[in-house]
Parts: structure tokens; sequence; C-alpha cells
């Protein structure tokens, strides 16, 4: 499922996105972008708007990535 959302957190691994789900989604630096990513700050800020593609849902620790 392909959404937009955007950027809450940039973290030194991955960014938090709120896709309007009750919590945020992760997106791991190795999924931001189909290049090497050194520094996930580089690529996103908070406030950005991005479309996102939800990989997968973990319902029992209430995550999405």
């Amino acid at each position: 499922m392909v959404l937009e959302g955007s950027v809450t957190n940039v973290t030194n691994f991955d960014a938090f996105m709120d896709i309007g789900a009750h919590h945020d989604g992760l997106v791991h630096i190795s999924s931001l972008t189909d290049k090497f990513v050194e520094d996930p700050h580089t690529v996103v800020k908070a406030g950005d708007i991005v479309k996102v593609k939800v990989m997968e849902v973990d319902l029992q620790r209430k995550r999405a990535r």
C-alpha cells in the first residue's frame, strides 16, 4: 500500500512517518532511497511530506515498516 505521510522525526538510522495510523511508521535508512545513504538527514527532514510504501505491519507490537 502506498500512502502519503509526513516525516515526524529523523534519527541516525531511520525516519518516522505519520501515515494516519495510531502510531508512526518506521522507515529504515536502507529503505529511504535506491542509493546508499550515510545520513538520513540528507534525504528527509521533519515536516517533509513524502509518499511511503507500507512493507510490513506488526499488529502484536503495533508497528508499521
